[in-house]
């Protein structure tokens, strides 16, 4: 007897739709498994036999079972196909009562106890079922909060192999779980800005990057407050679109990142890797590509302290995911494309010891050592960073003396005022939804330049001589500047302030000496 269901295969962060077929025919005793199966797929019919068999159903003798993965072509990974292959096999050799397999997709790993385990990338599979007609899909409980964000689907939360099949027997009934994204996306967490005090410059200039999704580089001494600074972003980071949040939680999904009781993205993501981080931990990959840091970072923060730590050939990795907001992974089984979309903040300091040019520790290294230290982050990268300022430490005195500064609220108020004349702008290109985003041809238009400004910018690019892209970053800056101030067009103190962040960017070796 042939039976049919249907589950999904990832594909970076997308899925595709797998075929299940299975064949029983009573006679010799085998069990073959074929469609292109990786060893753990082919692993399978133990854990399925011994998970039927342990679940209470009686054996039938010697079987020639013939599972049958489509498409043939497309390579099968992982533990999922468990499930559905148990409830097909149950179906096909007579065990269970005519289930309907037509409507209902299925997927998770079976125990051999018969339990069903949590797999990896239930969401893009999930949404992957919607997209065929699916009208429900039977999960892992461990992934029904992840599941249960996709709408136009029953996701069906099961534990155990025998409790799936007495669901689709209709001998029990199991409610679907269903959350609806747009009542939980918008909160917001993190220390307060008002903790701060002094760091006007920096504060200004976390500003300006966030309200454009902008890159952003902190140089100074230990004890100035880098670190601090950063770990404060989070407090003002505008909440995330349901559209965001579900192609957030897709990437985290594929990822196996989703954890706890609400295991969906709400918040715009903060990551910061350790420097000791591999290129392929921070870009994605490894023999069944997986996200890294900078994809699980889309759509928020990607903090890289101790900038110059990494390994030099770690940092030219980011080149690419920054200029194309993608990652594209090709291995000999696998082609891949993970979004990273990320707004990249940096700090480091300015030398080994970290005192070059701090007013009160004196600095002992070489110049040949700054310089060396300099030049672990290459030029090319430094120009794909658009806010680059340095960072003095305040005094022990002045923090004594400094009122606190101005609450996460406040400043995140400006920032959203200005996200918001963004979206607005932006709301006829798709894919757009910051200034960091605009492609170069569309910078014209977007930027119009009051004609103070437009004499200000060539007086910059003549003054600093910048390359085309540094020109490109102070444009998207300096429009930035001007939606912060409400202002319709870019005026030239907006250039100019635009222009202060680029005042590290020097075509030498030693970029800020």
């Amino acid at each position: 007897m042939l039976a049919r269901s249907h589950s999904g295969a990832l594909n970076g962060v997308d899925s595709s739709i797998v075929e299940i077929e299975v064949n029983v025919v009573k006679g010799m005793q085998s069990f073959a498994i074929v469609g292109l199966p990786d060893a753990s797929v082919k692993e399978s019919k133990d854990r399925v036999t011994t998970a039927i068999r342990n679940s209470g159903y009686k054996p039938q003798g010697e079987l020639d079972v013939t599972v049958n993965l489509a498409p043939a072509d497309l390579r099968k990974e992982g533990p999922i196909y468990d499930l559905p292959i148990a409830i097909t096999l149950l179906k096909a050799s007579g065990r269970i009562a005519e289930g309907n397999l037509e409507d209902i997709a299925l997927i998770g790993e079976l125990s051999l106890s018969g339990e069903v385990r949590k797999v990896r990338g239930v969401l893009p599979m999930v949404m992957a079922m919607r997209k065929i007609g699916k009208k429900a899909v039977l999960v892992p409980t461990a992934n029904a909060n992840e599941a249960s964000v996709v709408e136009g689907i029953d996701v069906i939360p099961v534990s155990t192999l025998r409790e799936a099949a007495a669901y689709l027997t209709h001998e029990i009934d199991i409610k679907p779980v269903f959350t609806d994204l747009s009542s939980v996306v918008g909160s917001v967490e993190g220390d307060d800005f008002s903790d701060i005090k002094g760091q006007e410059t920096a504060r200004r200039a976390i500003e300006v990057a966030v309200a454009g999704a902008h890159n952003m580089l902190m140089i100074g001494s230990p004890g100035a407050g880098k670190t601090m600074i950063a770990r404060r972003i989070p407090s003002i980071l505008p909440p995330m679109s349901v559209e965001e949040a579900l192609e957030v939680s897709k990437i985290y999904s594929a990822a196996g990142c989703a954890k706890g009781t609400r295991a969906f993205m709400t918040m715009r993501p903060f990551r910061a890797p350790h420097h000791t981080v591999s290129s392929i931990g921070l870009l994605g990959g490894g023999t069944h590509p997986i996200p890294g840091e900078v994809s699980l970072a889309h759509r928020g923060v990607l903090f890289l302290d101790e900038f110059a730590e990494f390994p030099r050939h770690t940092l030219e990795v980011l080149r690419q995911p920054i200029e194309d907001g993608h990652v594209s992974v090709s291995r000999a089984n696998a082609s891949c494309d993970f979004p990273s979309r990320f707004m990249l903040v940096a700090a480091m300091n300015p030398c080994p010891c970290g005192y070059y040019n701090d007013p009160t520790r004196e600095c002992r290294c070489s110049l040949q050592q700054i310089a060396r230290y300099q030049r672990r982050v290459s030029g090319p990268l430094m120009d794909r960073i658009d806010i680059q300022i340095g960072i003095n430490a305040v005094t022990p005195r002045d923090l004594a003396s400094l009122k606190k500064g101005e609450s996460s609220a406040q400043i995140r108020e400006r920032i959203l005022a200005a996200r918001a004349i963004q979206r607005d702008r932006y709301r006829d290109m798709p894919g757009v939804f910051t200034n960091a985003d605009v492609k170069s041809r569309y910078l014209e238009d977007v930027c119009k330049l009051t004609a103070s400004g437009r004499a200000e910018t060539q007086r910059i690019i003549d003054t600093l001589n910048l390359s085309a892209r540094a020109y490109d970053r102070i444009l998207r800056m300096s429009r930035t500047i001007a939606d912060l101030a409400g202002r319709a067009e870019v005026a030239q103190e907006d250039v100019f302030e635009a222009a202060t962040y680029r005042m590290l960017d020097k075509s030498t070796d030693s970029f800020w000496m």
